[in-house]
């Protein structure tokens, strides 16, 4: 008999169950955006999904079943292996794709017919973004942020992964976006996440949390291509606000750290983007400077003349300022803030 099982069970029912969700959608939808913490077996790659789906469109549905199996069946040799290796890891396999229609029904059945330990999630991805929707809002009610600004490489991340360390509960919107919200953000880290896929990592930090108290970095509304969900957003805006500082020479360290390390021709085509606002001489320059590897006069220059005048124009009232010329001891700082707080 399938068990069939909603998102909202996993949550509930199969809290403290150990279990592995695994993705078989096509290797673009998985890309695309997923549930958190689940792999990818697909049982249709992209290519073989475009046969399957121009047959149900175009002939019949019939024919589409068929043309699935015979290609499914071809594969289920090496799809059990791995399923059967997935299996010795982990006590329960909990199997989802689109909308929990035929791919997940089907292997589902055929694994718990051969005795593997499998369940199927009701409704698939679709299910799932669903009860996301539908429960994301009242996530937020209860949380009070405490929100940390400043200008850019004052060490406000490298703040946040110490805190983290420390125990504290942590939003890393930018992680959750993988872009670092401006013009420079997706250097070196790859293609940015979805707005779906940005939601789905939001809400996942949100409901492990162990306390109400959730320390964020203060974002713009859109990070890359991905917005903070409008009740969010707020929540943060009147949240606790902490300046962050930190002396020039630090934050030229901590930028140089994170950006300029093999992505040279990635910064001179973010660069570019600036010629309208900055103008083509200084654009030339930096890129000068770039090309000649002099990265921390680049730096120094682009943190003066383009970041810190955008951040003035968003002056804010704090409740406390801490220069940051440790990330240990700033994070030691603030989490006893937290402690004082609870």
């Amino acid at each position: 008999m399938q068990i069939n099982l909603t998102y909202d069970d996993l949550l509930t029912r199969y809290k403290d169950v150990e279990y592995l969700l695994v993705d078989v959608r096509s290797e673009s939808e998985f890309s695309d955006y997923t549930i958190p913490g689940a792999i990818n077996i697909p049982l249709l790659n992209d290519a073989e999904r475009e046969i399957v789906g121009y047959s149900y469109t175009k002939i019949s549905h019939d024919e589409a079943k068929l043309i699935g199996i015979e290609l499914v069946s071809k594969k289920l040799p090496s799809l059990s292996k791995k399923i059967f290796e997935l299996e010795k890891k982990h006590k329960n396999l909990i199997f989802f794709c689109a909308r929990g229609g035929y791919r997940s029904t089907s292997l589902t059945s055929l694994m718990q017919s051969i005795g593997v330990n499998a369940s199927k999630l009701i409704g698939g991805y679709k299910g799932y973004r669903s009860f996301i929707n539908n429960n994301l809002n009242s996530l937020i009610e209860d949380v009070e942020f405490i929100v940390l600004y400043g200008n850019t490489g004052t060490g406000k991340t490298k703040i946040l992964d110490k805190l983290k360390k420390m125990g504290a509960d942590v939003l890393d919107l930018e992680h959750c976006a993988n872009h670092r919200g401006s013009v420079f953000g997706n250097i070196g880290i790859g293609k940015q996440n979805s707005q779906k896929m940005f939601e789905s990592l939001i809400f996942d930090t949100l409901y492990k949390r162990n306390s109400n108290f959730i320390f964020v970095e203060g974002e713009s509304r859109s990070i890359g291509k991905c917005s903070i969900p409008e009740k969010l957003f707020l929540k943060i805006k009147n949240g606790i606000h902490v300046k962050i500082t930190a002396p020039i020479e630090i934050r030229i360290n901590n930028i140089l750290e994170e950006y300029a390390i093999n992505c040279d021709e990635e910064i001179i085509n973010s660069m570019n983007h600036l010629r309208e606002r900055m103008g083509n001489k200084w654009v030339d320059d930096m890129i000068r400077l770039i090309k000649n590897q002099n990265y921390k006069e680049a730096i120094k220059n682009i943190v003066i003349d383009y970041y810190d005048p955008l951040y003035e124009k968003t002056i804010k009232n704090y409740a406390y300022i801490f220069e940051n010329q440790d990330a240990n001891e700033t994070a030691k700082n603030l989490y006893l803030l937290l402690k004082q707080k609870k």
